[in-house]
């Protein structure tokens, strides 16, 4: 994405609202091509480009504007980059300066979502303990934040952002330290505490906040963390409290979560993997931004880049996730040697 001030046409690629030199709000420069100019390959690895040969493309769209890019697949002078969208895969994206632009691009990779002013929408993210951002124990407020920015640039005004407290952790404290209560309270969207509301029992006998059945777009908003299924854990707080605490003796998260899923309607998993805890909880960055309909699918994949493989994910073959946007050997790092 470029931002273009519309009076004295300077570009830039980070994105700004106001032009520095004229004083006027900056423009979008919205592309959908992209041709590669020039192709270096490298052979040489590093800590967070572990795997060689890879290429790195010189890239310019129909305005003209230029950029890098790196490649696992070679391409030539004059070829036209194509990327191709599937609702059923894992799309797979770098996020650089604008959380928007990355939402966007994740949606569009997945086909689309059809959004209007009777949409009704439901975001849960990851809201755990009373941690500022720079911990990335919550989902990063800049993330949530840029959600809302597009589910109504869109049109869509029935939005709810959920969550609810399985300890003795008031859900209150979190949601103000976490920084999303500032987002929710800016855009006019109130958090609601799942915990006040109703619950439906499903056959499976798991209880499942009613709030999920009643909104027709539920968005899973998890922040992802090296060695661990986040985005399926992050759907255990749609259940009721004391289900879950009460069927964690009986079961584990594992079982608890495959019942889940197949007793929930189908959720967009939006996953935030800007900054990452590694297993000791430091926090390193990883630039990346991921989606889609499979859970699962997408908690496989994440773990694949960072090479922390959760027992329960190891029954789930790679080769049978669907990639799309970056390749999964573009994006791959050795994170506990930074």
């Amino acid at each position: 994405m470029f931002f273009q001030c519309p009076k004295c046409k300077r570009i830039w690629q980070h994105p700004i609202k106001t032009c520095p030199f004229c004083i006027v709000p900056v423009e979008k420069m919205v592309s959908e091509k992209a041709r590669v100019i020039s192709v270096s390959r490298t052979n040489i690895t590093s800590i967070q480009h572990p795997k060689s040969p890879f290429f790195v493309l010189l890239l310019e769209d129909e305005n003209g504007n230029k950029w890098i890019q790196k490649s696992k697949k070679e391409y030539r002078p004059g070829e036209e980059l194509i990327l191709k969208p599937d609702k059923n895969a894992v799309a797979l994206w770098r996020i650089k300066y604008d959380a928007l632009e990355a939402i966007e691009k994740l949606i569009f990779l997945l086909g689309g979502l059809e959004l209007g002013p009777e949409t009704k929408a439901l975001v849960l993210p990851t809201l755990d303990s009373p941690k500022h951002p720079y911990f990335s124990e919550n989902t990063n407020p800049k993330f949530l934040d840029a959600l809302l920015d597009f589910l109504m640039s869109r049109g869509v005004k029935n939005i709810k952002v959920v969550g609810q407290s399985f300890d003795e952790i008031p859900i209150e404290a979190s949601v103000q330290k976490s920084q999303l209560l500032e987002v929710c309270q800016r855009r006019g969207v109130l958090p609601f505490d799942l915990a006040k509301g109703s619950f439906i029992k499903k056959q499976s006998g798991l209880e499942i906040s009613s709030q999920v059945f009643e909104n027709d777009l539920i968005i899973n908003l998890p922040i992802l963390k090296s060695g661990r299924a986040s985005a399926s854990e992050n759907l255990l707080k749609l259940l009721k409290k004391e289900s879950y605490l009460g069927s964690k003796y009986l079961s584990s998260d594992q079982e608890l979560i495959e019942k889940l899923i197949r007793d929930l309607p189908g959720i967009l998993t939006l996953a935030d993997a800007e900054f990452i805890q590694k297993p000791n909880r430091f926090t390193t960055f990883l630039g990346l931004v991921m989606a889609g309909f499979n859970v699962l699918h997408l908690d496989r994949a994440f773990n694949e880049i960072v090479s922390e493989l959760p027992e329960f994910l190891k029954n789930i073959q790679i080769d049978d996730v669907i990639i799309v946007g970056r390749e999964l050997d573009e994006v791959k790092c050795k994170i506990n040697d930074f």
